[in-house]
Parts: structure tokens; sequence; C-alpha cells
């Protein structure tokens, strides 16, 4: 069947290997595109519900225009809030190591805005011989294995997300490129946001947490207890069983629900050169178990 036959609705015609039984699957035989049938579209999102990050292999023939042309189809496209878009595209960013673009820390794309972004879709341009994989990891899953004392408690707790951070201290091994960058582009402009630390996702009802390095504080807590809660609850993210490791090859795709993940690009290729671009799809205010929503506070 090619990608303009019919296709009949609800009948599954991707295949999907899952990576890992948690989280992740490879789709194959598909040639992503804008102009992909719309129930080809349905199942990819629903597909990306069920494993939270998909993959596709060798999709060279996909440019800048090309890889928006696609996400288009699966929402809004919407630019980062700070960072440079790159030129002739719409949305699109560019990750390129040697201008400080090493995305090394556990996180949720943008949570410092409030409506961070439903999907992101991630295309590798440039690719080390070695190293440079990223780890997806379930915060759903997470969730789910919390003892109930510590379900109870995340419930209950809300979280200043801001991009305005001590940088120094996060990345102490930072180059001056990479601190430049940060300080005249990530941080050019400072946005914070109240989140809950567990929301309910807007589609599979899950309840999923939502921390990563953007966390500020938590509300109500000093420093010091931020950071031990913060540790409790984001040990149980990254723990290996709730995880996947993509090894990246020039052409894949990665795409992944951000509102129920949160993934690191490992930094072990030294000087190596490595690009990939972004586009993000516009998403929703999150939702605590409580029904209060997400609030900007600056």
């Amino acid at each position: 069947m090619t990608q303009h036959e019919a296709i009949i609705p609800g009948t599954p015609v991707l295949e999907a290997l899952p990576v890992t039984p948690i989280i992740g699957a490879e789709i194959r035989s598909i040639r992503l595109s804008g102009d992909l049938p719309a129930p080809i579209i349905e199942e990819i999102k629903t597909l990306i519900a069920r494993h939270k990050v998909v993959f596709f292999r060798d999709q060279d023939h996909l440019d800048d225009a090309g890889q928006e042309a696609f996400a288009g189809r699966l929402g809004d496209l919407v630019p980062h809030p700070t960072q440079h878009i790159r030129e002739g595209t719409s949305s699109l960013l560019e990750l390129d190591s040697s201008h400080g673009g090493r995305a090394d820390q556990w996180h949720t794309d943008v949570t410092f805005v409030p409506a961070y972004p439903k999907y992101s879709i991630l295309r590798g341009v440039v690719i080390p011989e070695t190293g440079g994989d990223t780890i997806w990891a379930n915060t759903s899953a997470a969730y789910q294995a919390l003892p109930p004392a510590l379900k109870q408690l995340a419930d209950t707790l809300r979280a200043v997300h801001s991009n305005a951070y001590d940088y120094a201290a996060h990345r102490p091994k930072a180059t001056e490129v990479e601190k430049k960058h940060y300080e005249e582009v990530f941080a050019s402009k400072s946005f914070q946001t109240e989140h809950p630390l567990v929301r309910i996702h807007p589609e599979t009802g899950e309840r999923t947490l939502l921390l990563g390095s953007f966390v500020q504080r938590i509300c109500g807590l000093s420093r010091s207890d931020t950071q031990k809660l913060y540790e409790l609850f984001q040990g149980y993210i990254t723990a290996p069983e709730h995880t996947v490791r993509w090894r990246w090859q020039t052409g894949d795709v990665a795409i992944w629900d951000n509102r129920a993940t949160q993934h690191v690009a490992i930094n072990d290729y030294g000087d190596a050169h490595r690009v990939v671009r972004r586009v993000t799809i516009d998403g929703d205010i999150p939702v605590g178990v409580d029904g209060r929503e997400s609030a900007a506070i600056a």
C-alpha cells in the first residue's frame, strides 16, 4: 500500500516494534511527509500516546521544509520562546554541538511556560560516529511506581519552573561558548510558571510526574527540602526500567509526547560534531489532580 492509497479507518497499517516494554517503539515502512493520509497521522498519534516516544529510521529525504510540513499535520507549530529560529523556517530550532547545543540534563521541553509543547519532533542531521545517544523516560510509569504515600504527597505539590537558573551549578564543565549561549540566547527572557507536580494527561487520563531541570523550587518548601524531594521523585523517573536509549543515525526522526516524558542527550562524544533539528507542537495548560491549572508567574 502506498501512502496515497485508500485506508480503512481504524485499521492498523503501521509496523510498530516496541524497543522496551515500558517506553519506545520503532515504526517501520513509512516515508514521513506532509501529505500522509489522515488515518495514518491518527495512527501515529495513537502510537505516540501508547509508547510515549516513537522512532523512524531512513528519513533522509526530509529537509527543513519537509520536517515542518510533516510536523504541521500533528498540530500547530510553535517556535521556542527565546532561542533563534533557523533561517528560512517558521519554527525550527537547530541544536548544534559546536554552538552550545548539548541538551545534557534531564528535562521536559519548555516547561517554564504554561502550555508547554505537546509533541517534539527531532531529526538527526549530523550524527557522531560514536556517542550522542538520547534517553527518554516514561513519567507515567514513574508515577505508577511510587509507593501510595509518595503518590499522595506528589498529588498535592506544585513547583515553579524557570529558564533562569544557576547554569554554572547545573553545568560545571560547560565551555565558555556554552555559557555565552545560555546567557545571551536561552536566558535572554526570563519565564516562570507554576505547575502541578502531577498532571492529568488530557488524552489518556494517566497521571504523569512533571519535573525536570527547569524546576526552580517546590512551592512552600525551602531550597534544601526542594532539592531532597526533587531528587526523590526524579529518581523514579530516571530509573533504568522506565527509560529507552536510542542510538541515532543520520536521517532518524524521533517524536515524543512531551507531556509524559523526560529526555537527556548524552554528552559523550567530545569534539565530534552533532546537529539535530527540532520542531514542537503547541500544547495545552496542565491540570493537576485537584483540578487546578498551571499558571504563569512572570
